[in-house]
């Protein structure tokens, strides 16, 4: 396929760019800094401004997939505001280019925990994260308003770490998964894995879904 990966060179993103081209898979990376890309005969390192709506639908014309692992950094001061605002462009680009598929990763802030309970919402939610997690689950109620994209938006475990790709996890849908008493774990490595299955051969179209191990 050709995919269109914006945030390549981030803590989610470099990981679903190596899966990605191990697959096969033509990319072209829209990144804030191409020059951090090492070259690759199936990639092309691109400049891209996400709230630039005009601009990024043409860079993103012509693609099978759009894939965004936008993050505008955890130490921004008004990471809500931005990651609403880019997603927005995100998802307008899409259709302006007329490429349908959008696969969105977002936070594991909004699984639920309990009926009605949404992790964000629970007193031992980490504070440095709420801003970041607000956003990410406006961002997945936006999507459940979209009716032209088929969408797919990927909540992590709660605990999203360094580590091997393995092929071997659990998915889920809108609840958060545990490992006994404890929230679950999952290497970035294998949240690309599931977000590259996702893309070739599609389970959870306008759908949210989730994974541990």
């Amino acid at each position: 396929m050709k995919i269109a990966l914006i945030g390549a060179t981030g803590y989610v993103g470099a990981p679903l760019l190596q899966e990605a081209l191990q697959r096969g898979h033509q990319v072209t990376a829209l990144v804030r800094h191409p020059e951090k890309l090492a070259a690759h005969p199936r990639l092309s390192a691109v400049q891209a401004n996400v709230q630039d709506t005009a601009k990024l639908a043409e860079q993103l014309r012509g693609h099978d997939v759009v894939i965004s692992a936008f993050n505008p950094g955890w130490g921004v001061a008004d990471i809500r505001e931005q990651f609403i605002s880019g997603s927005r462009s995100i998802i307008a680009a899409s259709k302006q280019a007329g490429t349908q598929r959008l696969l969105v990763v977002g936070g594991a802030g909004s699984l639920y925990v309990a009926p009605g309970l949404q992790l964000i919402d629970t007193a031992d939610f980490p504070a440095e994260y709420k801003e970041g997690a607000e956003g990410a689950r406006q961002v997945l109620d936006l999507l459940r308003d979209e009716q032209a994209l088929e969408w797919t938006f990927l909540s992590p475990a709660a605990l999203l770490v360094p580590g091997p790709r393995t092929g071997k996890f659990r998915l889920g849908n809108d609840e958060l998964l545990m490992n006994g008493d404890e929230p679950g774990s999952v290497s970035v490595a294998d949240l690309a894995v599931a977000l590259i299955d996702e893309a070739e051969q599609p389970q959870h179209i306008r759908q949210r879904f989730t994974l541990a191990y």
